[in-house]
C-alpha cells in the first residue's frame, strides 16, 4: 500500500490545522476502519487511561505497601520512580519502532505487556517481584503512550482530529489527576493490590476490542533503529531521574548525586552529537527547528509540571491541614479530571472550526488564574470555593490540552508521528517527575527556612508552617504558568503572520 502526502501552509479557516495532510490510500479512505474509528479510539482511551493512571495511583498506596512489605518508605517510592524512569527511558525507541514496524502491533504489544506487568504487581510476595512487575508494566505503557495519539492522528479524519486528540488528552488527564482519588476509593475498601488488579480486567476488555477493530498497519518506514542513540538516550534518562529521587532523600550535593548527573550530561551530549551523525537517527533534531512543534511540546511540558504541583501539594492541604479523610478528599481531588473530560473533546472540536491558538491561550490564562487562587488558600478558605478552584482547573486543562495536543501532531510529517507521539507522552512524564520532585522540594525548602531547621514532611501541629511552603510552592508554579501564557502568545502572533 502506497501513501502520498500533500505538503499545506500553517493553519486557516479553509485549510484547517496542519502542516501535512494525507490524500491518498490511507485509514481515512478506508470505509470499513472509518466505520469503526470511535471503537478504536475506545480501545486505545482505555489503556491510555490505564497507563497515565498507574504513574500516579500508587503515591497514595505507599504507606500500606510499606508497612505491609515492612519497607522503609524511602524504598518503597522506588515503586513509583522505577515505572517512571523506566517509561521515560523507552518512549523515543517505542515512537521509533511504532513508525518502523507498525504503530498498531507495538501497541498491541504494549497491551499484553501492561495487562502481565498489572497481574503479577498485585501480589504479595516479595518487593523485588514488585519492583519486577513494574518494570514489565513500564514497557507495556512506553508502547502504547509512544503510539496512541499516532494511531489516532492516522485514524481520523482531519476535520475530526483536534475532537479525537481532545479525547485522547482527557484519557491522560483522568489517568494523570485522577490517581490519589481513585487511589483512596479503592484503599477504603480493598487491599492494595487491587490498584493493579483493576487492570486486568479492563486491559483484557481493551484487548479484545481492539483484536476485533484494530485495522492492519498501514506501510511501515524501512529506517533503521538507531540502537547507540537509543543507549545514549537511556544512559542520560535513568543516571538524571535516579539522581533526582535519591538526591531528595540524601541531599543533591553528596558525591553519588553529582556523578549521577554528570553522567547524565555526557550521556545527553552523546545523544545529540550520535543523533547529529547517524542516517537514520532515533529523534530527527529537525523536527525541533518547527517553532510551531517545539513551543507545543514545551509548554505542554510545562503544565503538566504545574499540575504535579498541585497533585503532590494538595492531599496534604486537604488531608494533613484542614482534616479532611482520604476518601472525601479523593471526591473532591476528582473535580479535576471529571471537569476535564468533559471540557477537552468540546474544546476539541471547537479547535477543529475556529483554530486552536486562541483556546490554548484562553486555557492557559484560566490555569494562570487558578494557581494565583491557590497561593491564597488558608486554613479558613470556605470548602465551597476550594472545590469551585479545583474544578475551573479541570476546566482550564480541558481547554489547553486538546489543542494544544493536536498542534504537536499536525505539525509533522506522517513518517514523524510516532517519534512526535513518544516525544510528546515524554513530555508529559518529565513533567510528572519534574512536578513531583520540584514541587516537594521547593515545599519543604520553604518550610524548612521558616522552621528554622530541615523538614522533609508535614509537622504535625503547625498546619501553618505548611501554608506558608504550599504558598512559595505555587508561587513558582505561578511563574512557569506565566511563561508558558507568553510563549503561547508568541506562537499565536508568529503562525498567524
Amino acid at each position: 500500500m502506497s501513501i502520498v502526502f500533500l505538503k499545506l501552509t500553517p493553519y486557516n479557516k479553509e485549510a484547517n490545522l496542519g502542516y501535512w495532510r494525507p490524500t491518498m490510500k490511507n485509514y481515512v479512505d478506508d470505509p470499513h476502519v472509518q466505520k469503526n474509528r470511535w471503537w478504536i479510539m475506545t480501545a486505545v482511551g482505555m489503556f491510555t487511561i490505564m497507563s497515565t493512571l498507574d504513574a500516579s495511583i500508587v503515591n497514595i498506596a505507599l504507606p500500606v505497601i510499606a508497612k505491609d512489605m515492612r519497607l522503609p518508605m524511602n524504598l518503597a517510592e522506588w515503586t513509583v520512580s522505577i515505572y517512571l524512569i523506566v517509561i521515560c527511558a523507552l518512549l523515543l525507541l517505542m515512537g521509533k519502532l511504532g513508525d518502523i514496524y507498525g504503530k498498531i502491533r507495538i501497541f498491541r504489544m504494549g497491551e499484553v505487556l501492561f495487562t502481565i506487568g498489572s497481574l503479577f504487581a498485585g501480589f504479595n510476595h516479595s518487593f523485588v517481584m514488585l519492583l519486577a512487575a513494574r518494570v514489565v508494566q513500564a514497557l507495556g505503557a512506553s508502547m502504547t503512550m509512544a503510539n496512541s495519539n499516532g494511531i489516532v492522528t492516522e485514524v481520523f479524519p482531519f476535520k475530526e482530529r483536534g475532537r479525537a486528540l481532545g479525547m485522547i488528552g482527557s484519557f491522560v488527564a483522568v489517568g494523570s489527576i485522577a490517581g490519589p482519588g481513585l487511589g483512596g476509593l479503592i484503599l477504603g475498601v480493598l487491599p492494595w493490590g487491587y490498584i493493579f488488579w483493576i487492570n486486568v480486567p479492563l486491559g483484557i476488555l481493551a484487548i479484545i476490542v481492539g483484536q476485533v477493530v484494530f485495522p492492519k498497519d498501514i506501510d511501515h518506514s524501512e529506517a533503521n533503529i538507531d540502537w547507540p542513540g537509543f543507549v545514549a538516550f537511556a544512559l542520560f534518562i535513568v543516571p538524571l531521574f535516579a539522581g533526582i529521587f535519591i538526591g531528595q532523600e540524601i541531599g543533591f550535593t553528596r558525591p553519588v548525586i553529582l556523578a549521577m548527573f554528570a553522567v547524565a550530561i555526557i550521556a545527553f551530549g552523546a545523544f545529540i552529537w550520535i543523533e547529529q551523525h547517524t542516517a537514520d537517527p532515533m529523534l530527527a533534531l529537525s523536527l525541533f527547528a518547527n517553532k510551531e512543534f517545539t513551543i507545543s511540546l514545551f509548554a505542554g511540558f510545562l503544565i503538566f509540571v504545574t499540575n504535579f504541583f498541585f497533585n503532590v501539594i494538595s492531599p496534604f492541604y486537604l488531608e494533613n491541614a484542614r482534616g479532611l479523610s482520604a476518601t472525601t478528599a479523593g471526591y473532591m481531588l476528582m473535580l479535576f479530571p471529571i471537569v476535564q473530560v468533559i471540557v477537552a473533546p468540546l474544546s476539541g472540536s471547537l479547535s477543529d472550526k475556529i483554530g486552536p491558538y486562541v483556546i490554548t491561550l484562553v486555557g492557559l490564562l484560566v490555569i494562570l488564574v487558578v494557581q494565583i487562587g491557590y497561593v491564597t488558600l488558608s486554613l479558613t478558605t470556605p470548602w465551597l470555593l476550594v472545590c469551585v478552584i479545583i474544578a475551573v482547573m479541570g476546566f482550564g486543562n480541558g481547554a489547553f490540552q486538546s489543542p494544544n495536543n493536536t498542534l504537536v501532531m499536525s505539525a509533522v510529517a506522517p513518517k514523524d508521528l510516532g517519534i512526535a507521539g513518544g516525544l510528546n507522552a515524554l513530555a508529559r512524564n518529565m513533567g510528572m517527575v519534574v512536578g513531583i520532585s520540584a514541587s516537594t522540594t521547593v515545599l519543604y525548602a520553604a518550610m524548612s527556612r521558616e522552621a528554622g531547621r530541615k523538614v522533609t514532611t508535614f509537622v504535625a501541629g503547625q498546619p501553618q508552617l505548611f501554608i506558608n511552603g504550599m504558598h512559595v510552592a505555587f508561587s513558582v508554579a505561578v511563574v512557569m504558568c506565566t511563561i508558558t501564557v507568553l510563549l503561547t502568545a508568541y506562537r499565536m502572533i508568529t503562525m498567524r503572520k
